[in-house]
Protein backbone atom coordinates (compact mmCIF):
# COMPACT_ATOMS: atom_id res chain seq x y z
CA UNK A 1 0.00 0.00 0.00
CA UNK A 2 1.07 3.57 -0.64
CA UNK A 3 1.30 6.26 1.33
CA UNK A 4 -1.26 8.39 -0.85
CA UNK A 5 -3.82 5.19 -0.29
CA UNK A 6 -3.52 4.90 3.22
CA UNK A 7 -4.26 9.04 3.53
CA UNK A 8 -7.59 8.45 0.89
CA UNK A 9 -8.53 5.42 3.18
CA UNK A 10 -7.74 7.56 6.85
CA UNK A 11 -9.85 10.32 4.98
CA UNK A 12 -12.74 8.61 3.84
CA UNK A 13 -13.20 6.50 7.25
CA UNK A 14 -12.99 10.12 9.22
CA UNK A 15 -15.31 11.66 6.64
CA UNK A 16 -18.15 8.37 7.06
CA UNK A 17 -17.72 8.88 10.75
CA UNK A 18 -18.81 12.81 11.34
CA UNK A 19 -21.74 12.29 13.06
CA UNK A 20 -23.78 15.17 10.91
CA UNK A 21 -24.34 16.41 7.36
CA UNK A 22 -23.24 20.12 8.53
CA UNK A 23 -19.83 18.25 10.25
CA UNK A 24 -19.35 16.87 7.05
CA UNK A 25 -19.98 19.98 4.95
CA UNK A 26 -17.55 22.09 7.44
CA UNK A 27 -14.90 19.13 6.79
CA UNK A 28 -15.01 19.24 3.31
CA UNK A 29 -14.59 23.21 3.52
CA UNK A 30 -11.51 22.62 5.68
CA UNK A 31 -10.51 20.03 2.84
CA UNK A 32 -11.66 21.61 -0.38
CA UNK A 33 -8.52 21.18 -2.06
CA UNK A 34 -9.81 17.90 -2.02
CA UNK A 35 -11.87 18.60 -5.05
CA UNK A 36 -10.67 20.54 -8.07
CA UNK A 37 -12.87 23.25 -6.91
CA UNK A 38 -15.86 23.84 -4.15
CA UNK A 39 -17.97 26.59 -4.61
CA UNK A 40 -20.05 28.75 -1.65
CA UNK A 41 -23.06 27.14 0.31
CA UNK A 42 -22.25 23.57 0.06
CA UNK A 43 -24.62 21.16 1.84
CA UNK A 44 -23.07 17.63 1.50
CA UNK A 45 -25.46 15.04 3.08
CA UNK A 46 -23.43 11.73 1.51
CA UNK A 47 -22.07 9.88 4.22
CA UNK A 48 -19.07 8.24 1.55
CA UNK A 49 -16.33 10.44 0.37
CA UNK A 50 -16.24 10.03 -3.62
CA UNK A 51 -13.45 8.33 -4.81
CA UNK A 52 -11.07 10.71 -6.95
CA UNK A 53 -12.37 13.96 -5.57
CA UNK A 54 -9.89 16.04 -7.38
CA UNK A 55 -12.01 15.31 -11.03
CA UNK A 56 -15.20 16.95 -8.96
CA UNK A 57 -16.22 20.54 -9.43
CA UNK A 58 -19.01 21.89 -7.45
CA UNK A 59 -20.35 25.30 -8.06
CA UNK A 60 -22.05 27.77 -5.50
CA UNK A 61 -24.96 26.99 -4.17
CA UNK A 62 -25.04 23.37 -4.23
CA UNK A 63 -26.78 21.04 -2.01
CA UNK A 64 -26.41 17.42 -2.26
CA UNK A 65 -28.64 14.55 -0.62
CA UNK A 66 -27.52 11.33 1.03
CA UNK A 67 -26.76 7.97 -0.93
CA UNK A 68 -25.30 10.22 -3.71
CA UNK A 69 -22.67 8.56 -5.97
CA UNK A 70 -20.38 10.56 -8.07
CA UNK A 71 -18.42 7.78 -10.30
CA UNK A 72 -15.07 9.28 -11.95
CA UNK A 73 -13.69 5.99 -13.25
CA UNK A 74 -14.38 2.43 -14.39
CA UNK A 75 -12.96 -1.23 -13.96
CA UNK A 76 -13.21 -2.39 -16.75
CA UNK A 77 -9.56 -2.43 -17.65
CA UNK A 78 -9.72 -5.26 -14.58
CA UNK A 79 -11.55 -7.92 -17.08
CA UNK A 80 -9.61 -6.80 -20.56
CA UNK A 81 -6.10 -6.98 -18.93
CA UNK A 82 -7.20 -10.87 -17.60
CA UNK A 83 -7.94 -11.61 -21.41
CA UNK A 84 -4.31 -12.64 -22.33
CA UNK A 85 -4.10 -10.26 -24.86
CA UNK A 86 -0.60 -8.41 -25.13
CA UNK A 87 -2.43 -4.80 -24.93
CA UNK A 88 -2.58 -3.04 -21.73
CA UNK A 89 -5.42 -1.16 -20.82
CA UNK A 90 -5.47 1.60 -18.54
CA UNK A 91 -8.92 2.87 -15.88
CA UNK A 92 -11.50 5.39 -17.82
CA UNK A 93 -11.48 8.65 -15.60
CA UNK A 94 -13.09 11.94 -16.40
CA UNK A 95 -14.51 14.46 -14.46
CA UNK A 96 -17.61 15.14 -13.25
CA UNK A 97 -18.90 19.39 -12.99
CA UNK A 98 -21.94 20.64 -11.34
CA UNK A 99 -22.80 23.94 -11.92
CA UNK A 100 -24.39 26.77 -9.41
CA UNK A 101 -27.87 26.80 -8.44
CA UNK A 102 -28.30 22.60 -8.46
CA UNK A 103 -29.88 20.22 -5.91
CA UNK A 104 -29.31 16.54 -5.98
CA UNK A 105 -31.99 14.14 -4.46
CA UNK A 106 -31.31 10.92 -2.56
CA UNK A 107 -29.56 8.34 -3.88
CA UNK A 108 -29.07 9.86 -7.43
CA UNK A 109 -25.55 8.52 -9.31
CA UNK A 110 -23.55 10.79 -11.35
CA UNK A 111 -21.75 9.02 -14.02
CA UNK A 112 -17.94 10.08 -15.21
CA UNK A 113 -17.81 12.79 -17.95
CA UNK A 114 -21.03 15.01 -16.96
CA UNK A 115 -21.48 18.21 -16.80
CA UNK A 116 -24.56 19.78 -15.07
CA UNK A 117 -25.84 23.10 -16.07
CA UNK A 118 -26.91 25.96 -13.50
CA UNK A 119 -30.59 26.41 -12.22
CA UNK A 120 -30.88 22.29 -11.89
CA UNK A 121 -33.17 19.91 -9.45
CA UNK A 122 -32.30 16.02 -9.99
CA UNK A 123 -35.09 13.57 -8.43
CA UNK A 124 -34.25 11.23 -6.28
CA UNK A 125 -32.70 7.92 -7.36
CA UNK A 126 -32.09 9.52 -10.69
CA UNK A 127 -28.78 8.02 -13.09
CA UNK A 128 -27.20 11.02 -14.69
CA UNK A 129 -25.28 9.30 -17.85
CA UNK A 130 -24.97 12.55 -20.19
CA UNK A 131 -24.45 16.06 -19.56
CA UNK A 132 -27.31 18.12 -18.51
CA UNK A 133 -27.31 21.25 -20.52
CA UNK A 134 -30.82 22.55 -20.05
CA UNK A 135 -31.98 24.05 -16.81
CA UNK A 136 -34.89 22.66 -14.73
CA UNK A 137 -36.22 19.32 -13.24
CA UNK A 138 -34.56 15.95 -14.16
CA UNK A 139 -35.43 12.68 -13.11
CA UNK A 140 -35.05 9.07 -14.35
CA UNK A 141 -32.97 6.47 -15.40
CA UNK A 142 -31.23 8.01 -17.90
CA UNK A 143 -32.53 10.81 -16.55
CA UNK A 144 -34.27 13.31 -18.72
CA UNK A 145 -36.00 16.97 -18.26
CA UNK A 146 -39.49 16.42 -16.44
CA UNK A 147 -40.05 20.15 -15.91
CA UNK A 148 -38.67 23.86 -16.60
CA UNK A 149 -37.08 25.61 -13.48
CA UNK A 150 -39.63 28.08 -13.70
CA UNK A 151 -42.74 25.37 -13.74
CA UNK A 152 -40.93 24.11 -10.81
CA UNK A 153 -40.55 27.33 -8.63
CA UNK A 154 -44.23 28.35 -9.58
CA UNK A 155 -45.46 24.70 -8.17
CA UNK A 156 -43.55 25.45 -4.87
CA UNK A 157 -45.00 28.83 -4.75
CA UNK A 158 -48.39 27.00 -3.79
CA UNK A 159 -47.29 25.23 -0.56
CA UNK A 160 -49.09 26.62 1.91
CA UNK A 161 -47.57 28.48 5.33
CA UNK A 162 -49.40 26.14 7.58
CA UNK A 163 -47.96 22.68 6.15
CA UNK A 164 -45.05 23.17 9.14
CA UNK A 165 -47.58 22.15 11.66
CA UNK A 166 -47.80 17.98 11.50
CA UNK A 167 -51.52 17.41 12.13
CA UNK A 168 -52.25 19.47 9.39
CA UNK A 169 -49.90 17.73 6.82
CA UNK A 170 -51.47 14.74 8.28
CA UNK A 171 -54.62 16.00 7.47
CA UNK A 172 -53.56 17.32 3.89
CA UNK A 173 -52.50 14.03 3.25
CA UNK A 174 -55.56 12.17 3.71
CA UNK A 175 -58.00 14.32 2.65
CA UNK A 176 -55.87 14.35 -0.76
CA UNK A 177 -56.45 10.09 -0.97
CA UNK A 178 -60.06 10.41 0.31
CA UNK A 179 -60.60 12.47 -3.08
CA UNK A 180 -59.19 10.14 -5.14
CA UNK A 181 -61.63 7.14 -3.79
Amino acid sequence: MTFCYIIKLYRKVIFALLPTSGARTKWLYRHKKLFHHVGKDLFFQPRKLPDDTELIAIGNNVKIASGCTFITHDIIHYVLNCRGEEQKYIPYRAPIQIGNNVMIGANTLIMPNVKICDDVIIAAGSIVTKDINLSGVWGGVPARRIKSFEEFIEKRKLIRADTNDIENLWQIFLSQRQEKH
